[in-house]
């Protein structure tokens, strides 16, 4: 039987801490560490309890979620962030993902959804909100060719939830080889990790939202 998945709730409204808890207090899959009422709280409770996935709100008083973000990446705490908002406007997401989230999804989700987002961010995998794949698809977009027909091979088994084993392994190449491309990747489109990359994709048209 695996650990449970070992989770930080952050937000400034207690009901809504209150009620996420709820969606996990009886689920043996998942252990609620601790809430925070604002960034700076996060970051503190993060370096002490060493949560899995921190579920991140935006809008805080003290410190913002993205300040929060920034910083636990540079004190180089491991916790995936999966942002939980109620906001999906540019000025939201895009700092978000180029900060380090690995994940965006919003407040209207479901627990199903939310739980599959979960599950997918501790694994490491980048997960977007459907309205938010649509609206980072939907911005002023750039010429394809800035990234190799490989380069965007990697790119889209990425974005679809592949590690960087299972991209090798589907294309026949080595995973230091998909390391390499990705890399690459991250130099072309001026981010840092695999959330801001597939997000960065989406914004750019070089990948395609999936509407089945």
């Amino acid at each position: 039987m695996h650990a449970p998945t070992r989770l930080l709730i952050v937000d400034d409204h207690p009901v809504v801490r209150g009620g996420i808890r709820g969606m996990f207090d009886s689920d043996p899959e998942f252990d609620v560490l601790a809430e925070a009422g604002d960034g700076a709280q996060a970051v503190d409770l993060a370096r002490v309890l060493a949560p899995d996935v921190i579920l991140m709100d935006l809008r805080m008083p003290r410190m913002d979620g993205v300040s929060a973000i920034r910083e636990l990446v540079r004190l180089g705490v491991t916790a995936r962030v999966l942002v939980l908002t109620t906001y999906d406007t540019d000025r939201d997401v895009l700092p978000a993902l180029e900060a380090g989230a690995t994940g965006y999804l919003l407040k209207d989700a479901c627990r199903d959804e939310l739980i599959r987002a979960i599950r997918s961010v501790a694994g490491g995998k980048a997960v977007l909100a459907p309205s938010v794949a649509t609206r980072l698809l939907g911005q002023v977009r750039t010429p394809a060719d800035a990234l190799s027909a490989r380069e965007l091979q990697v790119l889209e088994l990425v974005s679809a939830g592949a590690t960087n084993r299972e991209a090798a392994s589907r294309l026949f190449i080595s995973e230091a080889t998909v390391k390499s491309h990705m890399l690459h990747v991250y130099t072309k489109l001026g981010v840092n990790d695999r959330a801001a990359a597939v997000a960065e994709a989406f914004r750019r048209g070089l990948l395609a939202v999936d509407v089945s």
